[in-house]
């Protein structure tokens, strides 16, 4: 299958990080409600364009050799620059830093798997979607109780201590996954 459009994977890839980026820039310049509710809706396209780049490139056979660098390390950026944008947001930062140093741990276990041979395991409870899900939730949910209260910080907070805590379980899970397939439990 031939695609009508000179778009590459690689560009899709590149081009999820920077909605993610504005919806991030947003929130930290100016944390109200409109930028709360940007971020959210903007976090759906960016897990738009990550299926996007998967399609054109085997559907559409525009595969690169640097592909796979394409493909985890813009996730990796655009998942760390949501959950730093929030914990700014509700002065927590250490609480943002540490549910995005989180994520990117399940990426790493999940990358270790298939660098020891092993098939690379999706499981969770919190992967990609899954914890993006939790941050569109966690700022929506911000939007409204800054309307109500005049802060963000309890929606945000409690978002991203369930984006921490379930990372955190996705890397154990992942890990125990690991460990059982290369026979020491």
């Amino acid at each position: 299958m031939i695609l009508k459009t000179p778009i590459t994977p690689n560009q899709i890839s590149v081009f999820s990080v920077l909605v993610t980026l504005a919806g991030a820039v947003a929130v930290m310049v100016d944390p109200a409600a409109w930028s709360y509710v940007l971020l959210a809706a903007l976090i759906p396209v960016r897990l738009l364009c990550n299926l996007l780049d998967g399609m054109v490139a085997v559907e559409g056979g525009r595969h690169s050799a640097l592909g796979p660098l394409y493909n985890d390390i813009p996730d990796r950026i655009s998942d760390a620059l949501v959950m730093i944008a929030m914990g700014m947001a509700c002065s927590a930062p250490s609480l943002g830093w540490a549910a995005a140093l989180f994520a990117v741990a399940t990426a790493y276990v999940r990358l270790l798997g298939g660098a020891l041979g092993l098939s690379q395991d999706y499981r969770g409870p919190l992967a990609k979607q899954a914890r993006m899900w939790v941050a569109v939730m966690g700022l929506l949910a911000a939007a409204i109780e800054l309307a109500f209260t005049g802060t963000p910080n309890a929606a945000l907070r409690v978002a991203l201590l369930v984006l921490l805590v379930g990372s955190a379980a996705t890397c154990a899970n992942r890990t125990a996954a690991i460990a059982r397939r290369l026979g020491h439990d």
